[in-house]
């Protein structure tokens, strides 16, 4: 070996990056002035691809392996050169290491709600968040792209943009689903499995694949929840009469909770209301509506006195369906409750039709001792 072999050996590069960051997508290999010496060694690991840039332009892509770079497996980069200087003389060329493994921490969400139509509620606002997996598939065109000549180009510099992309097709996804939106929970995971498959497919020009999307939760607005809630406590309750139960228990609950401003008698009302709405429920049912019990034969004159006056029995008119008989007592509950309101149709006997509530001077009465509601608390 001469003198000049033994000087040239001593400068053999090793071209290699061992990335110590999660967060790191292409990293440009140091070199001083760019000179890579001919015969060094390039080592590419797995989940890496090397790319050779020369005068600006990619001149090769290296997959996993070891490399002595020479002209042999060089040959775009060759035919660049020209080596007009000798095959053993150093070249200049740019490496960047591209990271080809998932990068699984990336986060989105809607920051305002995606409008979308559904066939129950109408127009519905939703937000959704959740996570997904981002990876490299074509290095050179993340180079071209969006990475450019940025020495260490990381996952923050991208990250908004795949955001913005998601977002904007994700209501295009909701919309094409045609899941009804109660049902979106059951759904999830097939949705991110199409989103994933079109991400895919938009990012293919930048060299970037989606291969994962999860969707982690679809929340709906506060008033939508409120109503659906409502339906469900409905349902539960079984029926417009169960529920009115339902309701004058939870009066009777508040009630009790507040002693002063008349609660007492409120509780009165209420529980007469709901003594009377059972022993209803208790009566056999004829398809009628059930009848006060008559009034027992009065026992001799001078052994009691004669019956009390009968008190009128009134009936309400609720979704379509009669409700009562109620006396006074038992309305002035369901005004508590909610239940009886002045858009109410109310009828007793020797009434000609069923009238609103507020247009019947006995049971309009009952409207002016409950008190309005509480101003908004600051």
């Amino acid at each position: 070996m001469g003198l000049f072999d033994a000087i040239r050996g001593e400068f053999i590069d090793i071209v290699e990056w061992t990335d110590d960051s999660r967060d790191t997508i292409v990293w440009r290999f140091p070199r001083h002035d760019n000179e890579i010496k001919m015969g060094a060694r390039l080592v590419v690991r797995e989940s890496q691809t090397a790319v050779f840039v020369n005068e600006g332009q990619i001149a090769d892509v290296f997959t996993p392996g070891t490399y002595t770079l020479h002209t042999q497996n060089m040959p775009i980069l060759s035919t660049l050169k020209g080596w007009k200087y000798g095959f053993d003389s150093p070249f200049k060329a740019e490496v960047y290491f591209v990271t080809t493994r998932q990068f699984t921490d990336m986060k989105w969400g809607t920051a305002n709600p995606v409008i979308v139509r559904d066939a129950e509620f109408g127009m519905v606002r939703l937000r959704a968040f959740g996570s997904f997996a981002a990876k490299v598939v074509d290095a050179a065109a993340l180079l071209r792209e969006l990475a450019g000549t940025d020495p260490q180009f990381r996952t923050e510099e991208v990250q908004e943009y795949l955001r913005q992309l998601i977002v904007g097709r994700l209501s295009t996804a909701l919309a094409a689903s045609g899941v009804p939106m109660l049902d979106l929970a059951t759904q999830q995971d097939a949705i991110g499995t199409r989103l994933a498959g079109v991400l895919s497919q938009e990012l293919a020009s930048v060299g970037i694949a989606v291969p994962k999307f999860v969707i982690e939760n679809i929340s709906l607005p506060p008033e939508v929840e409120e109503a659906i809630d409502t339906r469900s406590r409905m349902g539960i309750a079984g029926n417009l009469d169960q529920y009115t139960q339902f309701q004058a228990a939870n009066a009777i609950g508040d009630a009790a909770r507040n002693p002063g401003g008349g609660g007492e008698g409120v509780g009165l009302g209420v529980g007469l209301a709901m003594g009377q709405r059972i022993a209803a429920g208790l009566a056999p049912q004829t398809g009628q509506a059930p009848q006060a019990p008559a009034a027992a034969a009065p026992a001799p004159a001078a052994a009691t006195p004669p019956p009390l006056p009968r008190q009128a029995q009134w009936f309400l008119g609720i979704g379509g369906a009669q409700q009562g008989p109620y006396d006074a007592a038992a309305l002035s509950g369901l005004v508590a409750a909610g239940t009886l309101t002045r858009e109410t149709l109310v009828w007793k006997d020797g009434m000609a039709g069923w009238l609103p509530a507020a247009q019947v001077p006995e049971v309009g009465g009952l409207f002016g001792a409950v008190p309005p509601p509480l101003p908004p608390q600051a």
